[in-house]
Formats: C-alpha cells, sequence, structure tokens
C-alpha cells in the first residue's frame, strides 16, 4: 500500500523513528459494516443529519464570494458568515440574532488575500483551493461537555472509527497570559472513556483559538487519529506524522480580548465553533492516504486521464502526477466559484480566479498535452461529485465563462510563444532574452512570467533579472478619481491614481509616505501623497496634461527618503527595546510617527527621563547600532507571533498571518528557543510592524535622542534622529557643552576685575540662553510654513527669563508687509486683551525685529514701552502668543 510522505517537522524525527514500521491496517477489515465503504455524499449527509436530530438547524452554505465583509477575497472558514453572532453585531431583527444551535457545510476557497494555499496545490496531497468546513455550531446554548460528547458519538458509532485509533489535545494553559489549563475538557474526554495518556496537553500555538488581537476567543480541543493503530501514537500528535492526522478542531470561545496584551474578560454568551474538512475526512473513511485518491477527486482524475490520453496517474510528486492535482482542484474552484457568481476578471477575487483557470490551463496544455475545452468537459463530472448541496446552479452559460477564458488564454499563449521565437531569432547568442518583450508578454498578454521563463529555460536563454525589474516599475492607471468621483480623464489638478502595482510605500503603521514622483511620456506627475483606500493605495499626483485610465505612466521613487524612513523606522523599534531595557518591562508605545528627518514615539510613564536615564538610553541605542545586527522581516501566524513573550503590540487590528520585525534574531528562532528559555523575546526588539526597514542595525550610523518632554499626563514623548543628523546633533551637542563649560568656568572662577567684564560675561550667558531657545521658536516658525505654504505670515513670541523672544517669518509675495507696516494682527495663544498692530521686515527670523519691542512689551504683560531686554511688568501675564495671517 503506497503511504505519503511528507516532510518531517522539527521535534518529530525522534518520536517517528522510534515507532516500528509496520504495513498500515485497515481498520474497515476488520469492521464488518465498513466494508461497503461509505460516498463523500453520505459522509456529509450523515454529520448534518446526526446533529440535526440533535435539534442544531441546517444553515445553508454561503455563497463563497463574502457577504459585507471587504477583508476577505473568498470565504475561507465556516465560521465567516455567522461573525455578526460571534462578535453581538447580528440584527436583531435577522432570523441569524435567534439562531442557537447549526450545523452546515461550507464552501471554502483559500487562494489569495491572508489564507493562500494556490501555490502549494498539485504538490502535495493535502492542499486545495476549493474544499469543504462541515461545521456544528452552539451560541449561548451547549458548552464543553455537549460539544465533546456529540463528536465522540458521531466518530465513534455513526462512522465507526475505532476508539483506540483516537487521541485528543486540551488547552494545558499559559501563565505568561494569566490562561488557565482547560482541565474541564480534560475531564470530559476523560469521562467519555479515552484514557489519560491519550489526551494530551498542548499550548497556546495548537490549542488556543483567537479571531484576532481582539475580539472572542477561547480554548480548543483537538481530535486526531491514528491511520495505522496497534500501537502507541500519542509521541505523534501534533509532530507533522502522515499517519496520525488531526480531523477535527472544537473551539470553546468562552474569553474576550479587548487589547491583544490586555488580560482576558469572560464573554456573556460562549459559543461552541467546531470545523472538520470534509475532504480529509473522506479520505479516512475510505481508507486513503490522499485526498486525491477519494471519490471526491478520482473520478476527475480519471475522466482527465480519457481525454488527456496521458500516462494514467500514479500519485507520485512527479510533474506528471502534479499536473493531475493542479487541474482537477483548479477545475473545483473554478465551477464552484462561476456558479456563485465570480467570474475570471482583472482585480480582486476576479483576479485570482483568472490566475487560477490560467494555471489549470497551463498544466493541461504543456504537461498532460491535453486539447483545447478540456476544462469545460470535465464540469458535469464536478457536477456529479459535488451535487446540487454545492453546486445550487449550474447552467450551459457558466461552462461558456470557462470555455471562453480557455480560449482567451490559449491564444494568447500561442501568440505569446511565436513572440518568443521571433525575439530569439533576432538574438545574438548568449545575449539575454529582452526583459520588455517578457514584459509585454506578462502585461499585454497575460503570458505567466513564470511560463516565460520554463520557455526560455528550454533554450538555454534568460531573462535579466534587474533589466525586468526595471520596467516593473512602469504600471498601468486603473482608476482615475478627481473631487471624489471616478473619472476617465483627467487635464490639471490635484487627482487620485490607482495603479494595477506600485513601488510606494503608503502612509500607515506610523510610517510616512514615500516620496517620488510619476511621468509618462507626455509629462511629470509631481506625488503629493500615498494613503491607503477600501484595500486599494492611492497615488495623489498633480495634473498638469492629459492622463486617461489605461495609460502607462513611470513610478520614480525617491531612495534618499525611502532610506531615511527605514532608518528612522528600525530606530524607532531599537528606542522602543532600550526604554523597556532602562524603565522596564511596564514601558508601553502609546504612539508614533516616523518622518523622513526624525522620529517620534510616545510611551507611558510616570515622570520624565532623568539625565542619567537617557544616559542609558544612548548608550543602549549606541550598543545596538555598533552590534552591527541583522533585522529579520518574515511572516508568522498572530497567535504564533503573540505567543512570542515580549513581542511589541500597539492598539491596532493585525492581520492573520502577521508580519514579525525582530532584530538580532529571527522570530522562527526565538519561538523555538521559547521552550529552553521563556525570556528569549525580552532580549532584544520583537514587534508586529508593516513597515520599511534596513537590513543591518549599523545601517543606522547613529541614533540620538534631541527631545523627550512629557506630553500629557502618564505619558512623554521623545524626538530622535539617525545618521548624518544625530551625528550634527551630537556636534552641535558638544560645542554647546564646551561653551557652557568656559563659562561655568568663568563664572565660579576668579572675580571680573572690573564692572564691564561683569556686564560682558552677563550678556555671553543671556546670549547663550537666547540661542537654546530661540532655536526651538524658528524650527517651530518653519515648521509652520511648510505645513501652511503660501502667503501666510508666522509670528511667535514668548516671555523667557524676563526677556521678549521671537521669531517671525514673512514670504516675499507680500512685500508690504515691510519694515514699520502695522497692517499686522496678532491674537494671543492664550486669553488675554488684544494685541496692537506690528511691523516686521521680509524673512526675519531672529530677534531684534524693528518696531517689534514696544509692540509686544503690553501683549506680553511687560511695563509700558518695554522692549526685549526689559523684565516683567504688570498685566495680564501672558507668556507666548502666535500670529497667523
Amino acid at each position: 500500500m503506497r503511504l505519503l510522505r511528507l516532510p518531517r517537522l522539527p521535534g518529530a524525527a525522534t518520536a517517528w523513528a522510534r515507532v516500528p514500521r509496520v504495513p498500515r491496517v485497515p481498520w474497515s477489515l476488520h469492521t464488518p459494516q465498513l466494508r461497503g465503504l461509505r460516498s463523500a455524499a453520505q459522509v456529509r449527509s450523515d454529520f448534518i443529519e446526526f446533529y440535526r436530530a440533535r435539534g442544531h438547524e441546517l444553515v445553508p452554505s454561503s455563497p463563497v464570494r463574502p457577504r459585507a465583509d471587504p477583508s476577505l477575497l473568498f470565504v475561507n472558514a465556516g465560521m465567516n458568515q455567522f461573525k455578526p453572532l460571534l462578535l453581538g453585531t447580528a440584527d436583531p431583527r435577522t432570523p441569524l440574532s435567534s439562531l442557537r444551535r447549526a450545523v452546515n457545510s461550507q464552501k471554502c476557497v483559500r487562494a489569495g488575500g491572508k489564507h493562500n494555499d494556490l501555490d502549494d496545490v498539485g504538490k502535495d496531497h493535502s492542499h486545495h483551493t476549493f474544499f469543504e468546513m462541515m461545521g456544528s455550531w452552539s451560541f449561548g446554548d451547549y458548552f464543553k461537555s455537549e460539544a465533546c460528547s456529540m463528536a465522540w458519538t458521531l466518530l465513534t458509532e455513526v462512522y465507526q472509527i475505532p476508539k483506540e485509533r483516537l487521541y485528543v489535545s486540551f488547552f494545558n494553559g499559559d501563565p505568561g497570559s494569566g490562561l488557565p489549563p482547560d482541565l474541564e475538557t480534560r475531564e470530559v474526554w476523560l469521562q467519555l472513556g479515552l484514557p489519560p495518556h491519550r489526551v494530551l496537553p498542548f499550548g497556546l500555538e495548537d490549542n488556543f483559538w483567537e479571531m484576532g488581537d481582539t475580539g472572542p476567543c477561547g480554548p480548543c480541543t483537538e481530535i486526531h487519529v491514528d491511520l495505522r493503530g496497534a500501537r502507541d501514537a500519542a509521541p505523534l500528535v501534533n509532530r507533522g506524522c502522515p499517519e496520525v492526522l488531526e480531523i477535527w478542531n472544537l473551539v470553546f470561545m468562552e474569553y474576550n480580548r479587548y487589547w491583544a496584551d490586555a488580560s482576558l474578560w469572560p464573554l456573556p454568551l460562549r459559543s461552541v465553533d467546531t470545523g472538520m474538512g470534509l475532504e480529509r475526512l473522506v479520505s479516512v473513511l475510505q481508507n486513503k492516504s490522499s485526498n486525491y485518491d477519494t471519490d471526491l477527486f478520482l473520478p476527475l482524475i480519471l475522466h482527465l486521464h480519457q481525454l488527456s490520453g496521458a500516462v494514467p496517474y500514479s500519485g507520485g510528486p512527479g510533474l506528471l502526477d502534479t499536473a493531475y492535482r493542479v487541474v482537477v482542484d483548479h477545475v473545483r474552484t473554478l465551477a464552484v466559484c462561476i456558479a456563485d457568481g465570480v467570474h475570471p476578471g482583472m482585480s480582486g477575487a476576479e483576479l485570482v480566479l483568472r490566475r487560477i483557470l490560467r494555471r489549470a490551463v497551463r498544466f493541461s496544455l504543456e504537461v498532460l498535452k491535453a486539447p483545447e475545452g478540456t476544462l469545460g468537459r470535465l464540469v458535469p463530472t464536478v457536477a456529479q461529485i459535488l451535487v446540487s448541496f454545492v453546486l445550487q446552479s449550474w447552467d450551459s452559460t457558466h461552462l461558456c465563462v470557462i470555455n471562453e477564458n480557455e480560449a482567451q488564454f490559449l491564444s494568447s499563449l500561442k501568440q505569446g510563444t511565436r513572440l518568443i521565437q521571433r525575439t530569439l531569432h533576432k538574438m545574438e547568442p548568449g545575449a539575454a532574452f529582452p526583459a520588455s518583450v517578457a514584459w509585454s508578454l506578462h502585461r499585454d498578454l497575460g503570458f505567466p512570467l513564470d511560463l516565460v521563463d520554463l520557455v526560455l529555460t528550454e533554450r538555454g536563454v534568460q531573462v535579466d533579472p534587474e533589466e525586468l525589474d526595471q520596467i516593473k516599475a512602469q504600471n498601468k492607471v486603473l482608476a482615475l478619481v478627481y473631487n471624489r468621483t471616478l473619472v476617465d480623464q483627467v487635464s490639471e489638478g490635484l487627482c487620485g491614481l490607482i495603479l494595477d502595482q506600485t513601488c510606494f510605500y503608503s502612509e500607515k503603521g506610523g510610517q510616512s509616505p514615500d516620496q517620488g514622483y510619476l511621468s509618462t511620456q507626455e509629462a511629470v506627475l509631481p506625488l503629493s501623497d500615498v494613503t491607503s483606500c477600501g484595500g486599494y493605495v492611492l497615488h495623489v499626483v498633480q495634473v498638469s496634461d492629459l492622463i486617461r485610465t489605461g495609460d502607462q505612466v513611470q513610478l520614480h521613487l525617491d531612495q534618499s527618503s525611502r532610506l531615511a524612513l527605514m532608518m528612522n523606522h528600525t530606530a524607532t523599534h531599537l528606542l522602543s527595546f532600550a526604554l523597556r531595557q532602562v524603565l522596564g518591562p511596564t514601558v508601553h508605545q502609546r504612539g508614533s510617527h516616523v518622518s523622513v528627518d526624525r522620529l517620534r514615539f510616545d510611551y507611558s510613564t510616570k515622570s520624565v527621563l532623568s539625565p542619567s536615564q537617557l544616559l542609558q538610553v544612548d548608550l543602549v541605542l549606541c550598543d545596538l547600532v555598533q552590534r552591527d545586527l541583522d533585522v529579520f522581516c518574515e511572516e508568522l501566524s498572530l497567535r504564533s507571533a503573540l505567543s512570542l513573550r515580549g513581542v511589541r503590540t500597539v492598539d491596532e487590528v493585525y492581520p492573520d498571518p502577521v508580519r514579525v520585525v525582530s532584530v538580532g534574531r529571527s522570530a522562527s528562532d526565538l519561538l523555538q528557543d521559547q521552550g529552553q528559555n521563556q525570556n528569549s523575546g525580552l532580549e532584544t526588539s520583537v514587534e508586529l510592524c508593516c513597515g520599511t526597514h534596513v537590513l543591518q542595525s549599523s545601517d543606522l550610523q547613529d541614533v540620538l535622542v534631541v527631545s523627550e518632554r512629557q506630553f500629557i499626563k502618564g505619558i512623554s514623548r521623545i524626538i530622535a534622529v539617525t545618521a548624518n543628523a544625530a551625528k550634527q546633533a551630537r556636534e552641535v551637542g558638544v560645542a554647546l557643552e564646551q561653551e557652557v563649560d568656559s563659562l561655568w568656568t568663568r563664572v565660579t572662577g576668579s572675580a571680573p576685575d572690573s564692572l564691564q567684564a561683569a556686564e560682558r560675561l552677563a550678556k555671553e550667558v543671556g546670549h547663550l540662553t537666547n540661542e537654546v531657545s530661540l532655536q526651538v521658536l524658528m524650527k517651530t516658525v518653519n515648521q509652520l510654513s511648510s505645513l501652511l505654504p503660501g502667503s501666510y505670515v508666522f509670528l511667535l513670541a514668548q516671555v523667557h527669563s524676563g526677556k521678549v523672544l521671537c521669531a517671525c517669518q514673512v514670504p516675499k509675495v507680500r512685500p508690504g508687509l515691510g519694515p514699520g507696516c502695522p497692517a499686522l494682527g496678532v491674537r494671543p495663544w492664550v486669553s488675554g486683551p488684544g494685541c496692537p498692530a506690528l511691523g516686521v521686515r521680509p524673512w526675519v527670523s531672529g530677534p531684534g525685529c524693528p518696531a517689534l519691542g514696544p509692540a509686544l512689551g503690553p501683549a506680553l504683560g511687560l511695563g509700558p514701552g518695554s522692549g526685549p531686554g526689559s523684565g516683567p511688568g504688570s498685566g495680564p501675564g501672558l507668556n507666548s502668543l502666535i500670529g497667523v495671517f
């Protein structure tokens, strides 16, 4: 009997090697009732009728296109249509709100989006783009005891799986999360007759289910079956052994998580969500080691063999058998999706389905050498297998969709092959295939790039990858947005472009968008902003010449600004880690912003950092930079990522899987090491992040905190800079420190030998104080002028040590606002009497503005006629004001 061999997981080899290799004995030979094996249709029917007899309402499968859920391309789990009930958002006027027990078999597609099995389909015997998820539900009705009891009865009495071949797992708790072990579920299984050695404890990764970083969650118990039997298979559970399979997952939603790192609160309405894949269960009950050997797929494989005339399917790993699996899997998906109203197209789910169809055509034509129209001829067999329960509606018009798209792609393939042949004839020996031709095949004819590589490899030619990457930056305009309306063309003004692909990072996760510009053959389009809108990236540009949908544009990324953003974002992660190292694990991020020139980091604290603490933070940052640590970016399941102790999260909704950025060690290594060292995640920076980062910590060159103040009560704000900006800031700091030290020596040293010397020393101290404070004022004025460009006038002033310090900026486009002009009105930043008219000179930035001091004196509460340098007098006591005109 052929046995499927899958790659072993780490840690599984030892246990797997200890098991004696004896032939698997089908239990159907020892169970008279199973000599006539159940068909897949009977397995599905038995499941549904079992639960209907126990008060569960049959809820029809929803279409594979999600209803009002923009986060999904396709329905990918049985719980999707029950989300409103689980989240407490179900409309009380709908039948869904009154549902207490439910059973269904949900059509699911996993291809594209967060859950994408497309590239794995055909390579193994278990991944599918379309599958059925059979499930039972309790919404505030029964809980653990009844759920486990019903599942046990169904498997052992209805499906007649031998009890001695079943193993169950339960949640053994997680002290770090404050979660106790689920001993209630363990006791239920023991009472049902399972011996203790087949009731196995596992942790968060395997036995705790969460919808996301917030919302309903709870422990789960999984049921595993040993396909061989006559042994103790407990060491093989959850170890990747192909003969010990998980067949059912029972989730008990009893908690609600409000924040990713907060404690869990009990749910007022506890629910049960169970899910069991039909394809896997059928392979178990029909005693097959591969899903493709069951009656869900085998009739399709036999029909495909008849149509293609290829070598018969043998179930091996070779290209021919892979092609069989790809075609029969994909044609099932095509039939179900088209029947549910999803047709191959150019965006979203339609684009994914188009890729599935073309992948199936390619394997059918190129590998199996099947004739045109093969996919369409397989559809009636799909309909017979899935019957009316899955394919509620199917007619000839749906068949035409497949045939038309297949014919269109075949035409493109032939045209593309001819173009490749002509190009090869014109090429010099040893030359690289023109990237422009390869991209044209892909963009204009829909010719897959991997197929281009395959055709060229057979002829000993390759495409220059660098040239191809350069050409990929040329993109097509899919949509234009003008005045919040979709239009076909724009001739001038500010508008938004949606492209088929982009290299620009849109503003999210606290990181500013990329900078750069777009260009066409006729015009340059300066980029004003890049933002995400409804799942699309919107490029806001200034148009001065006609641009239409369908036009080709070239993207020009400002690499210096991208690099600065990368450095500042990585520095933000290092700063967060450094603060935790100095202040302890109670420090939590409360906000951040990464821009080209600096980074801002807000964190919870009881008081501002002391000078010694600032010095310790600086030492930690310098050490991290100098150690030249690798920066790792990888995707993990959300549950795995959050199980890392010390992982930094903020109050956001994270996708699943989620991107994890770590410094020094990869998140995967930390997960593996966590069993021996629970604090491994606390020893480095580990955060969930979607931003751009450098490859090594030394790429930052330097990181320096330049400002730290209390933002609001309990939250402090840090401003830091990197690279050259940090170097310049250090140089300024050193110069300032030397000047202060010099003055301090002169003040604390011998007394001045004359009154004039003492006055000069006092003026130097006052000038130094003014310079430090004026830097802040002038920087604020520059920031205001950049936020409100044009003809605005900005004036800031404040009292510092009894002196009036002011910074002002007047654009040259307003020449009438010159010295002595009384046309400027100033309003106080805080409440107080009105301020007099002022006159300033163009582009003044600093002290000594003409006619400014005497006018500001009364407004600031100084004595009548006072100016800069005068002491405080009577008045309302204002200490700062701002004018914008």
